[in-house]
């Protein structure tokens, strides 16, 4: 069975979909929850389902010991789920295209630094956007701008709202990033 590693700074919904998706299957199982904030809802999430956790700092994420960490698991992917920091080069360089980040805005319009969660929900109603997504890629060196493995689209009405594009972006997260997951583990 493959491993999964998932990173998150927040809720956590997005791990907790990935936990629930593997764990009905013999392809892979997540088998580790990164976080940076010690205070994330993801923390209680992978607890309910006997996960364990690493929390460190954001000078933890640059330093090796927490490469070490990780090559202790030997993951098979690692998974970027609602991670707000810059993924360390020494990190992707020993994962070459094994790391995956979700992004809720169809890249490349919407990436970079600073770009997450109601921040692109916002820029998007105000650019009067027709149409926005996902994208699920690869993580490189740069914010948002690894290969683009998968992106799925949603109408946008002169009706919606910041919390109404999250709520779509939402549904396309949470039906399509666990099967993209699987279907790259597969390959």
């Amino acid at each position: 069975m493959k491993k999964i590693i998932v990173f998150a700074s927040g809720s956590g919904t997005n791990a907790e979909n990935i936990i629930k998706y593997f764990a009905k299957t013999k392809i892979a199982k997540v088998v580790s929850v990164f976080t940076n904030n010690a205070s994330a809802k993801v923390i209680e999430r992978a607890k309910n389902h006997q996960i364990p956790t690493e929390i460190f700092s954001k000078s933890e994420l640059l330093e090796s010991n927490l490469l070490q960490k990780i090559q202790e698991i030997d993951p098979d992917m690692i998974v970027l789920a609602g991670f707000l920091l810059k993924f360390p080069d020494h990190i992707i360089e020993k994962y070459p295209n094994k790391i995956i980040n979700i992004h809720p805005a169809l890249l490349p319009n919407y990436g970079g630094k600073g770009m997450y969660g109601m921040h692109i929900h916002r820029a998007i109603i105000n650019n009067k956007e027709k149409e926005t997504g996902i994208s699920i890629h690869y993580v490189n060196e740069h914010y948002d701008e690894g290969g683009i493995i998968f992106q799925k689209n949603v109408a946008l009405t002169d009706e919606d709202t910041p919390e109404t594009v999250a709520e779509k972006i939402h549904e396309l997260e949470q039906k399509y990033f666990p099967e993209i997951i699987s279907r790259l583990l597969e390959d």
